[in-house]
């Protein structure tokens, strides 16, 4: 995909595609990455890919017409196997009956390398591997982003609003701007190289439905310009190259100072992140997990480590992970 403007036809994405026709082997075996979205400033509007954690998803054709799910690992019995309540199942039902193939059968394994409500999508990456996984069993040769809608179903069912911050960047790789969603029309920007990404998940419960019920829904128009700056700032940033913008950018006036009250310490771990080496800190996502970016992997990893030894002091648990920005998005795993 290139980084011009694209513009969604979600009309024609679900109507009937014939494409190679018929199915292409019998099973097979996807990731998809966790994703940051938001990226402090761009609330809904901005998100990027990481090399880890993810998920992945087994599937198998089946002479059963139907989805069924037989195994979830990794979830702590938490997510429902009822292929009617799950977003893979779900979004992988919308595109074979946009493809009118709903007499197919399909058996799907579910395997969280990813934790749950971490703010790192992880609905997003079980939901980007299953469309994935049915597109390659379908031999659909289209663009990736033409499963986007079908996905946004399934961000629809796990948090109540389908945005497409986390799942656009899951599907395509890369760091993407959502410009519209009615339209939907996203774009796929470049970035620098040698940014890298800390990220730390503390063991904490925040919700997603609960973290977007205390965003304010009225703004003053002082901040709003604030914000617009700084969203034009990140972007103008990643097209230039420059790091030192990027992180100036990086501010948010309107989401962080609400969600940042659900996140044990985290303007002290932004002190720790910052007096560090970061570029940037925030909120991935509606939290809990918070990422920095750094000009190298050693300073990342020099971070991580911070700020784990300073939630273990109050006896807070945490993963933490180091990437670059993950340009591949989805992948099959050979088997």
């Amino acid at each position: 995909m290139s980084n011009k403007l694209q513009e969604i036809d979600t009309k024609s994405a679900f109507t009937p595609f014939r494409g190679a026709g018929g199915l292409v082997g019998d099973a097979v075996h996807v990731f998809a990455p966790a994703t940051v979205a938001n990226v402090v400033c761009g609330f809904d509007v901005l998100g990027f890919a990481v090399n880890e954690p993810g998920d992945e998803v087994i599937m198998r054709v089946t002479d059963k017409p139907g989805i069924t799910i037989s195994k979830i690992t990794g979830d702590d019995g938490r997510l429902p196997l009822d292929p009617a309540k799950n977003t893979v199942s779900v979004s992988v039902q919308h595109y074979l009956d946009s493809i009118g193939r709903a007499d197919i059968g399909l058996d799907i394994e579910l395997h969280k390398k990813m934790p749950i409500g971490s703010g790192l999508g992880s609905s997003s990456a079980s939901t980007v591997a299953g469309l994935y996984a049915i597109k390659t069993l379908m031999r659909d040769d289209r663009d990736p982003i033409n499963l986007l809608p079908f996905a946004m179903k399934g961000e629809e069912m796990a948090c109540g609003h389908g945005h497409a911050d986390n799942v656009a960047p899951a599907l395509l790789g890369g760091f993407v701007l959502i410009r519209s969603y009615e339209p939907l029309d996203v774009v796929r920007l470049p970035h620098p190289k040698d940014l890298w990404c800390a990220v730390v998940f503390p063991d904490v419960d925040v919700p997603t439905r609960e973290a977007r019920q205390i965003i304010r829904n009225k703004i003053n128009m002082k901040d709003a310009v604030t914000q617009w700056g700084n969203i034009a700032g990140l972007v103008s940033g990643l097209f230039m190259q420059d790091i030192d913008l990027i992180g100036r950018s990086m501010q948010d006036v309107l989401v962080e100072p609400v969600r940042s009250m659900l996140i044990p310490d985290f303007y002290k771990m932004r002190e720790i992140a910052m007096s560090n080496g970061a570029v940037s800190f925030g909120i991935s996502g509606s939290g809990p997990s918070v990422f920095a970016f750094t000009r190298d992997e050693q300073t990342a990893k020099a971070i991580t480590e911070k700020l784990q030894q300073h939630l273990t002091g109050l006896k807070i648990g945490s993963n933490t992970y180091v990437s670059t920005i993950n340009d591949a998005g989805p992948r099959v795993i050979p088997t």
